[in-house]
């Protein structure tokens, strides 16, 4: 047993910290699965609250409310391909925007995004598209060609998606992304190559616990 009471604080505050971190990022855990109120709820408040394009309402949230009654409870990757409008869209109920679809879409994520961290415990990882594409396997169909933009999301579980779709607050954001671009969300499930955020703060408490305790036992030997 460690006579270092200094250590043994730090160990217990550095596992305390890892369990709420991970946590954090795995809720379905301790709050399950989505029940069907849940759904009907969010499913509810975003088709209120959210402008969406003509004829695409009733499609958007009848394939929303199939993917969340699938519900597994478990963390899950949203890939978003996207491409750029020509110009900015009109949508009914949405704000009336003067700039280009670039500048629409860059003002969503922005603010997006601030909304992202502490819902979904993770920022998006987003990157621009450098040209057509290299391989199409059955098709050069212009429709799976010409992408601007991608971008992956991790969320916690399907609850957290729905929850912010479903928030008042996300509603006066979300038609700038309608505006500016078309957009597949794809939702994906599997081990990342990039580690999940909790695999990546646990190594990294381990080696601050390491390396003090290194240096502890380096200044008690003198």
């Amino acid at each position: 047993m460690f006579k270092d009471r200094f250590l043994n604080r730090l160990g217990l505050a550095f596992i305390a910290l890892f369990a709420a971190f991970y946590f954090w990022q795995n809720p379905g855990l301790f709050t399950g699965k989505l029940t069907q109120a849940e759904i009907d709820t969010a499913i509810a408040k975003a088709g209120q609250q959210v402008p969406f394009p003509p004829g695409r309402k009733e499609p958007i949230l009848k394939a929303v409310r199939a993917w969340a009654e699938a519900d597994d409870g478990k963390p899950f990757y949203m890939l978003n391909l996207m491409r750029f409008y020509k110009e900015v869209k009109k949508i009914p109920g949405a704000p009336n925007f003067e700039g280009s679809p670039a500048q629409a879409n860059a003002l969503y994520e922005a603010k997006a995004t601030m909304m992202l961290v502490p819902a979904a415990g993770s920022a998006p990882i987003m990157a621009n598209v450098q040209g057509k594409n290299v391989i199409n396997s059955d098709s050069d169909a212009p429709t799976l060609d010409d992408w601007s933009r991608v971008l992956v999301v991790r969320y916690p579980n399907r609850r957290a998606f729905l929850q912010l779709i479903s928030d008042p607050s996300y509603a006066p954001i979300e038609p700038y992304k309608a505006m500016a671009l078309e957009f597949l969300l794809v939702p994906i499930e599997g081990n990342p190559v990039i580690p999940d955020p909790h695999v990546i703060v646990g190594a990294l408490l381990l080696v601050i616990f390491l390396g003090v305790g290194w240096k502890r036992a380096a200044r008690a030997d003198r």
